[in-house]
């Protein structure tokens, strides 16, 4: 899975994507520290990017620093499931449903286009079904049209994904909680709003409720 950047976006921006994939997809593992010279070297951005970048991913509580240590990725705490599970119970469902309702004809065909991708999505690769599970939550949440619930539903994602990856090995056919998608998506292209809330619910819930089975 890879971020895909909008037109015009900033290193800046671009860097926080880059890092957050990384960080949430444990290629940056728990722990990991993350060197803002090396990674604006390999990146072509230098460093003032990617310190911008680990101020917002600090906090999205991606990342923590600490004077004279550096900077690292957080801990992924099981504790806070229940924290998380809160919030999004609540955001998922109206971003699912402000999307059904205001949603352009240019966010439609995108929602459309994911929903045949998941429709044919393979069942043997669990991190790419991840990947493309975090795809489609992007583009409900792009097509809300609200950036500031964007901006908190990207973070929260980010953490529950990161719950995913931990037990990744563990979890029964991570793509049949991906396939999911196709029905909310359908909603949301056919404006149907109340449809599109209960099934962003219902997906959010059994997130949950998978992990909670596999502890």
């Amino acid at each position: 899975m890879s971020a895909m950047p909008h037109e015009g976006v900033s290193n800046a921006d671009r860097a926080y994507e880059i890092i957050l994939e990384r960080i949430m997809m444990l290629t940056i593992r728990p722990g990991d520290p993350i060197n803002d010279e090396q990674v604006g070297t390999e990146l072509g951005f230098g460093r003032t990017p990617v310190r911008e970048a680990l101020k917002r991913l600090e906090r999205d509580r991606l990342v923590v620093s600490y004077p004279r240590r550096g900077t690292f990725a957080t801990a992924v705490d099981l504790t806070d499931l229940a924290d998380i599970s809160e919030i999004r119970t609540e955001l998922e469902p109206l971003a699912a449903a402000r999307a059904a309702r205001t949603a352009n004809a240019e966010r439609r065909a995108e929602l459309r286009t994911l929903a045949t991708h998941i429709a044919d999505m393979p069942d043997s690769d669990p991190l790419a079904a991840l990947g493309n599970d975090v795809q489609v939550h992007r583009a409900i949440y792009r097509a809300s049209g609200n950036p500031y619930l964007e901006d908190v539903l990207i973070g929260l994602d980010a953490h529950a994904t990161r719950i995913w990856c931990m037990f990744l090995d563990s979890l029964p056919r991570v793509s049949d909680h991906v396939h999911e998608h196709v029905p909310l998506l359908e909603a949301i292209i056919d404006g149907d709003a109340r449809t599109a809330e209960r099934l962003a619910l219902a997906h959010v819930a059994g997130f949950e409720k998978t992990i909670r089975a596999v502890l």
